[in-house]
């Protein structure tokens, strides 16, 4: 049996002036699918990564902190799930926004549905740069007034399952990553009160 794994349309968008050619207006460079993550953190800056997240267009928040996640539900357990972030079935057609490291007790990882699209942008007045990676690769930097701007893709990639989605799912996070393992609670030896 197949399954389709959804993956992530990315790609950045460079402002006015950034990048070799400068010009007047932004700038979106090749788009890039991912099948588990876009990650955009500070890098090696000692101050925090200050990013203002759009959701179809509208300001939603500005996560401050060590980075922000976009992930597939194919990459929920992974580094998402690492930072805090729900493990997803990967039948499931969201978007994770798992803030990293937040320098607030309020900001909370958050599931979107597929349908959105997501802009993530380093102020113009932003004190440092930022890096964007794409599945762990091709990481690029993203200089004040820069976004990364995310979207479901129209290409998921079939895989073939050993039995069916859910049981490979959760054999995979059973023995993967041991979740809910422990030892049995010993029972009350057949007495009671």
């Amino acid at each position: 049996p197949l399954m389709l794994r959804h993956r992530l349309h990315a790609r950045i968008v460079r402002a006015p002036g950034n990048g070799s050619n400068g010009g007047d207006a932004e700038r979106p460079e090749p788009a890039v699918e991912v099948l588990n993550e876009v990650v955009i953190d500070r890098g090696a800056a000692a101050s925090l990564a200050v990013l203002r997240c759009y959701v179809d267009a509208h300001f939603a928040t500005t996560v401050q902190g060590d980075g922000l996640i976009l992930a597939t539900p194919t990459g929920s357990t992974a580094y998402n799930l690492a930072a805090g972030g729900a493990m997803v079935h990967p039948a499931v057609p969201c978007t994770l926004f798992t803030p990293i490291c937040p320098h607030t007790l309020s900001s909370r990882p958050v599931v979107f549905p597929e349908h959105v699209e997501l802009r993530v942008q380093v102020p113009p007045d932003a004190r440092a740069e930022a890096y964007a990676s794409f599945d762990g690769r091709a990481r690029a930097v993203l200089r004040p007034g820069d976004a990364v701007v995310v979207r479901a893709s129209r290409w998921p990639v079939p895989m073939a399952c050993s039995l069916d989605a859910s049981h490979d799912w959760f054999l995979s996070v059973r023995e993967g990553l041991h979740w809910n393992r422990r030892q049995a609670q010993k029972g009350n030896g057949g007495g009671g009160a």
